[in-house]
């Protein structure tokens, strides 16, 4: 059984500043102009689930209607069976029929303060000038594309360049190291990738393009490498390989008809980390994906007609996916996307952006916040945020006390908060406030959203107050499978539970209201600001350098990031540390993994604690990371091993 904090202690360890029992209302006024006032969409659900989920399917337009709304074969699920629709014609092409053509969709502001922007028209005549580039190099339906960008406009163009001639895209976050682009490129054997000549970041490039030829050296199935100049600094280029984004756009046909796409086919795959060493390749398709993006973006973020709306999430995470392209272009949005860092070239970065653009919107993570809340009030107090009137948060669960801080230095506690629960699995939010009709909590992701079903489980499958959080019945925008990898799939989300519930592997509470209260991963994954990296991942790459013998990774921990990595090291035999090893260590996974597996610390032990079969015990580690008393150690192979790596851990 899983061991997660009741809700008292969750309150005591949390904050002062969440009373017993404090609960936040929505404004008066905010509540008066909500979309949602009342609970019939809970209650429509309620009565019929398929009918409910047929009437959120109709807010998107279809080629041909579906015959079946859903074929479930646990754990294997069909949404919107026999129905035909195109992603991209949805985020554009629809929007281009009506006023909503001449609406801006996106603003764009690079790090260095350059903008752009693009009316829906101008976006689909840009979309459909690539789309016929993409097919001159003989990219088809079902082919796989690799992009590998910064956050710049030709980002949304690539992918939905991708979706409208059913090309499946998989996008590798720009921050991520040559080795794991070329692992993705591999597992999706994808014929092309997209990158730029390089990214800013806190006034440096960040050489993509030199990262992409390293990753394609290996892998066999690229022909075509597609270059973006966003930098303008020299790079090289592979004669009859490598193109040139402007160059393939100079002479391509405005015109590119749609691709129809089954419901079921794959939209993308994007690559999580897992408890093994090998990324999942998360596979989502077209219908069921398109319609929970869709009704999620309306009525967890009360859209309006007038708002400007800014999800700060990166491309590369399936954040990006569905709140920056996806959702809230299928809702025809005006939305706000920024190239660079939020301390760039000052710490008020954000605040000047919102004040610039008279953002209304702002969903962004905890981890941003807390940053945000050490490095003071006195940033946002220079702006003028009145513009703002929701504030939204994603990526882990948010403690009470960022957010206070959130609904009173960035809200100016008029904006309603919503902290959304989901995964890269789900697709969509599964958990959230509908503002203007819930109560909000601070801490409390609330209930699940309509057409969602959800409970906190013990091992038998039993329901209970504390334990782990299951989702009970399929939901259309659910993952599809693990990609050439059913066996993992079945494994990872279904094996629990006999095939009967989907496994989060987040643990929960569920109070006396019904809120759910999510209390993090409890499965080997580390949740670092918001991304999974598998523990496995980083122990590889440790172990790769020449001096390592065996490597032990564990979340601790951190105040800005919510969990760091902390990796326990062991040397061969006649290697020794010096002052210079942890940084040499810190900068290989780097170099192996990107950025974000860095380790916080790095202890380096004589011995691993195991079992007599030879199985880590990272229990009895995180244990020792975190102060508590060491549990049962009478497994172990050498029990007085633990007594050592205290020691240790205690003195570094």
């Amino acid at each position: 059984m899983v061991s997660v904090p009741s809700l008292a202690e969750t309150k005591e360890m949390s904050s002062s500043l969440f009373e017993d029992g404090q609960i936040f209302h929505p404004s008066g006024s905010f509540k008066e102009n909500a979309n949602i006032q009342t609970p019939a969409l809970y209650e429509e659900s309620t009565r019929n689930r398929l009918s409910f989920w047929e009437e959120q399917a109709s807010c998107i337009d279809w080629i041909a209607p579906w015959k079946k709304t859903l074929e479930w074969n646990p754990p294997y699920a069909k949404w919107f069976v026999g129905g035909e629709l195109n992603a991209c014609y949805n985020c554009l092409d629809r929007h281009v029929t009506t006023d909503t053509r001449n609406k801006t969709a996106l603003l764009w502001e690079g790090e260095e303060g350059q903008t752009r922007s693009f009316t829906y028209e101008e976006l689909c005549i840009e979309v459909q000038k690539f789309s016929n580039a993409l097919k001159s190099l003989g990219i088809k339906k079902g082919d796989r594309v690799a992009i590998y960008l910064p956050m710049i406009p030709e980002a949304v163009v690539a992918m939905l360049s991708c979706a409208r001639l059913g090309a499946i895209h998989t996008v590798v976050f720009g921050g991520f190291s040559s080795e794991s682009l070329k692992d993705r490129i591999l597992d999706a054997e994808a014929s092309l990738v997209i990158t730029a000549d390089g990214g800013f970041r806190k006034g440096n490039i960040i050489p993509l393009k030199e990262a992409t030829d390293i990753a394609v050296k290996d892998c066999p199935t690229i022909k075509n490498v597609v270059v973006i100049q966003r930098t303008k600094q020299a790079i090289s280029m592979q004669q009859g390989r490598d193109l040139w984004y402007h160059d393939l756009m100079k002479d391509a046909s405005p015109i590119c008809p749609i691709e129809p796409m089954d419901a079921e086919d794959v939209l993308f795959i994007l690559y999580t980390s897992g408890t093994t060493g090998k990324p999942k390749g998360i596979v989502h398709t077209t219908g069921g994906y398109m319609v929970g993006a869709t009704m999620t973006t309306r009525i967890v973020f009360d859209i309006k007609p007038s708002d400007v709306y800014w999800c700060t999430a990166d491309i590369g995470w399936i954040t990006g996916h569905s709140y920056v392209i996806y959702g809230p272009m299928s809702n025809g949005m005006t939305q706000l996307i920024y190239e660079g860092a939020p301390d760039f070239p000052s710490r008020n970065r954000y605040w000047e952006l919102i004040e610039k653009y008279g953002v209304t919107t702002l969903y962004t993570a905890p981890t941003a916040i807390r940053t945000f809340m050490k490095w003071g009030p006195q940033w946002p107090e220079k702006h003028d945020l009145s513009s703002l009137r929701l504030l939204g948060s994603v990526g882990e669960p948010i403690n009470p006390e960022a957010w206070m801080w959130y609904y009173k230095h960035i809200g100016e506690e008029k904006c309603p908060i919503v902290d959304t629960w989901w995964q890269t699995e789900t697709g969509s939010i599964m958990v959230a406030p509908i503002p203007g009709l819930t109560p909000l909590k601070p801490g409390s992701a609330g209930k699940p959203l309509p057409g969602i079903e959800v409970a906190v489980l013990n091992d038998a499958g039993e329901k209970t107050s504390s334990g782990y959080f299951a989702i009970t019945s399929p939901w259309p925008s659910m993952l599809r499978g693990i990609y050439k990898d059913p066996k993992r799939y079945e494994e990872t989300y279904w094996s629990k539970w006999d095939g009967m519930y989907y496994f989060t592997a987040d643990g929960a509470k569920q109070d006396t209201d019904g809120d759910y209260w999510l209390m993090g991963r409890v499965d080997d994954v580390i949740n670092v600001s918001g991304h999974r990296l598998g523990t496995m991942e980083i122990e590889s790459a440790l172990v790769d350098y020449p001096s390592v013998a065996e490597a032990a990774a564990i979340a601790i921990s951190h105040p800005i990031k919510g969990q760091a990595i902390a990796a326990f090291v062991t040397l061969k035999e006649q290697s020794k540390v010096d002052d210079t090893l942890e940084d040499l260590l810190k900068r290989h996974v780097v170099k192996k993994i990107g950025a974000l597996a860095r380790p916080e610390k790095i202890i380096f032990i004589c011995d691993l604690p195991k079992t007599r079969s030879g199985k880590i015990m990272r229990r009895l580690l995180r244990d020792i990371a975190e102060g508590k008393i060491v549990g049962d150690t009478t497994t172990l192979s050498d029990p007085a091993v633990i007594k050592e790596i205290k020691s240790q851990y205690d003195n570094d």
